[in-house]
C-alpha cells in the first residue's frame, strides 16, 4: 500500500464495518427460493455471493465481451465482477451457469471473492494437498464455513442445496455470528482514489507529509534503500498511535491475518487474556486448562520480559507477539506480583478453549463458562432446556476468569434468564445511542433463583452479563469488583490485507452504569481463599436458605 506515493493514481477498496448503515442484501434475500434442499445453479450463487458480500460496484472493465460463453444479459455485472477477482477459474472457458454448482466449487467461488488465506492445514479423502481447492476447505474448516459430510470426506463434488448455501454466505458475510441483530455491522466497499491534486477527507498536514515524501523521491541519496511498503505502514501506525488508545490499533497484513486466527480460536501461546494497564502488559485471566494456568499465573500478573527481552516501550500486539511463539516453545516470562519479581518458564500450545462446564451440587445447577463464543451462542441453551427438566433449586451462572467474547454470545446467555425482549445493554457512540434487546425465549423461570459469580478476572461480555441481571434484580452478583473492559472494537480491512482495528463505543448496563474502567461490582464481595471457594460456598448457601 503506497500511501504518498506519485505513482498511488489507482484506486483502493477498503471493506468498512459500518454501524447503523443501509443494509446489504442478505443470503436469504440473495437466494430466495433456495431455502429446502433445493440444487443451488452456479449463475445464481455466483450472483447472491457478489450481492451478498456487496461486491456489485467493484469498479471492473466494462469493455464488451466477456472471455466466456453464453453469459445471460442479466447475470453478466456479477459475472465480470467475480471474474476480476479471479473467482471464476474452476469453470473454464464454458461457465455453465445453469449448471449445479458443487459444495467445492461455491467455497472457491466465496474464497477468491473475500481474498482470505490460512496456512491451517484440512486433509481430506477427496481434497488434494496443493490445489485451489485444497485452499479453499482449510479457509471454510478453519473459518467454520462448511462442515465435512464426515470426518475424513469433505464432499467437496457434491452438489450445494439451498439451506447449505444460505448459511454458508451468511457465515462469509458474518449474518450467521459475530453480533446481535441491534449492533450488527454491515460490510461496505468504498473506493477512495489517490490523486496528486487530491486530499483524503482531513488528513492532518496532508501538504506536509506530500512535500516531505516528494523531496525523498527527488533527492534522497540511497534511493534503493526506500521501502515504500515500510513507509506507508510506519506512517500509518504513527497516526494511529498518537490517539492514545490501547484498543485502536493498525495492523500490518501479516499481524491481521493473526488477529482473525485468534479470534477464530486457532492460537498458538500461553493461553492467557492480557491487557495493557499502565504501560504494562497484564493478564487478565489464565484461559482454564491452559499452559499459563498450569503455571499458576494469575490475574494481575504484569508481564516484564519475555524469554529476557524487556516489553518496556513495545507496543500491545508487538509485547503479544513477544508471547505467543511455536507449539511446544519455552516462554520465560518475568512476571511481577505485588511488588516481587520471578520467572515462570510456561510452555505454549495450541490453546483450545471449552466454554462451558455444568456440574450439580445437590440440587443447584453451576454453569461454568470460560468464554462467550460460539460454543456458548449455539449450544447452552438446549444444555439449559435438559438441565430445567430435573428442576434445579436454582442456578449458579460462573463468569469468574471468563474474558468475554461475542456480544451474540452475551446476550444468548442472558436471554435464558429474563423475558424476550428485555434490554440488555446499551452501547454509546459519538453520535447516539442504541439498546439492545434479547431475541431467545426464557428458559429458567423468574422462580429459580440464581447467583452470579465473578472476579476481576471477568470481562468485556462477562461483564455485560453480569451487569445486565444485576440491574434487572434476576441475580444476586458475588465475588470481587470485575475487570472493566467496556469499550466496543470494529475491524477495517484494506485491500492489501492490512486492518485498523477502531473503538467506537462504550458499553453501559441496563440502568445506564458504565462498564468501562470500573468494573461491575459484586453485591456481595467475596475473597477466593486458597483450597476453599468462598464464593461458591457464599452463592450455595443464598439459593439454599
Amino acid at each position: 500500500m503506497k500511501i504518498f506515493s506519485r505513482a498511488a493514481a489507482s484506486a483502493l477498496v477498503v471493506f468498512l464495518l459500518i454501524p447503523g448503515a443501509v443494509h446489504a442484501t442478505t443470503a436469504h434475500d440473495a437466494l430466495r427460493g433456495y431455502e429446502d434442499g433445493q440444487v443451488v445453479t452456479r449463475g445464481d450463487f455466483i450472483r447472491a455471493a457478489v450481492q451478498v458480500l456487496n461486491l456489485e460496484d467493484t469498479n471492473v472493465d466494462s469493455q464488451p465481451g466477456l472471455p466466456y460463453r453464453r453469459v445471460a444479459r442479466g447475470l453478466e455485472k456479477y459475472v465480470r465482477v467475480a471474474h476480476e477477482k479471479n473467482a471464476l477459474e474452476a469453470f473454464g472457458y464454458d461457465l455453465f451457469l445453469a449448471k449445479a454448482i458443487t459444495r467445492g466449487d461455491a467455497l472457491r467461488v466465496v474464497v477468491n471473492l473475500t481474498g482470505i488465506d490460512t496456512a491451517t492445514p484440512a486433509s481430506f479423502k477427496d481434497v488434494r494437498i496443493g490445489t485451489q481447492i485444497e485452499r479453499a476447505v482449510r479457509v471454510a474448516v478453519s473459518r467454520n464455513w462448511m462442515e465435512p459430510i464426515r470426518g475424513d470426506l469433505f464432499g467437496v463434488r457434491r452438489k450445494l442445496v439451498g439451506r447449505e448455501a444460505i448459511l454458508l454466505l451468511r457465515k462469509v458475510n458474518g449474518e450467521a455470528d459475530v453480533r446481535d441483530r441491534s449492533f450488527r455491522s454491515n460490510t461496505s466497499t468504498i473506493k477512495v482514489n489517490y490523486g496528486s491534486k487530491k486530499r483524503l477527507m482531513n488528513l492532518p498536514k496532508t501538504q506536509i507529509l506530500e512535500a516531505i515524501w516528494s523531496v525523498i523521491e527527488r533527492e534522497f541519496l540511497y534511493t534503493d534503500d526506500i521501502d515504500v511498503d515500510e513507509a506507508a505502514f510506519r506512517a500509518a501506525e504513527g497516526l494511529v498511535q498518537s490517539l492514545g488508545d490501547k484498543y485502536t490499533t493498525f495492523m500490518r497484513p501479516e499481524r491481521a491475518q493473526r488477529f482473525q486466527t485468534q479470534i477464530n480460536g486457532e492460537i498458538t501461546g500461553i493461553g492467557a487474556q492480557v491487557d495493557y494497564i499502565d504501560g504494562i502488559l497484564t493478564i487478565v485471566s489464565p484461559i482454564k486448562g491452559s499452559p499459563a494456568e498450569a503455571a499458576k499465573l494469575k490475574p494481575g500478573d504484569q508481564i516484564l520480559k519475555v524469554n529476557g527481552d524487556p516489553l518496556a516501550g513495545l507496543s500491545f500486539l508487538d509485547a503479544v507477539d513477544l508471547v505467543r511463539g511455536l507449539k511446544g516453545s519455552t516462554a520465560r516470562l518475568t512476571i511481577r506480583r505485588d511488588g516481587f519479581e520471578f520467572d515462570v518458564n510456561v510452555i505454549r500450545d495450541i490453546i483450545r478453549v471449552p466454554e462451558a462446564i455444568i456440574t450439580w451440587q445437590g440440587d443447584i445447577v453451576v454453569v461454568q463458562l470460560t468464554q462467550f463464543g460460539r460454543i456458548t451462542q449455539e449450544e447452552l441453551r438446549p444444555q439449559m432446556v435438559a438441565v430445567m427438566r430435573k428442576n434445579p433449586r436454582g442456578v449458579i451462572l460462573d463468569l469468574r476468569s471468563n474474558p468475554g467474547g461475542l456480544l451474540s454470545a452475551a446476550n444468548a446467555v442472558v436471554s435464558l434468564f429474563v423475558e424476550r425482549g428485555t434490554t440488555y445493554v446499551e452501547a454509546r457512540t459519538r453520535k447516539d445511542k442504541k439498546f439492545a434487546l434479547t431475541t431467545g425465549e426464557q428458559v429458567v423461570d423468574d422462580a429459580v433463583k440464581m447467583v452470579v459469580l465473578v472476579n476481576e478476572g471477568s470481562a468485556s461480555a462477562a461483564e455485560i452479563v453480569a451487569g445486565a441481571l444485576q440491574d434487572l434484580g434476576r441475580a444476586t452478583i458475588v465475588g470481587a469488583k470485575t475487570f472493566g473492559k467496556g469499550t466496543v472494537q470494529q475491524v477495517l480491512q484494506f485491500n492489501d490485507k492490512s486492518s485498523l482495528k477502531l473503538t467506537i463505543a462504550e458499553w453501559y448496563t441496563p440502568d445506564g452504569h458504565v462498564i468501562n474502567g470500573k468494573g461491575v461490582f459484586p453485591d456481595i464481595g467475596i475473597s477466593e481463599i486458597e483450597e476453599r471457594d468462598a464464593p461458591l460456598l457464599k452463592a450455595l448457601n443464598i439459593l439454599r436458605y
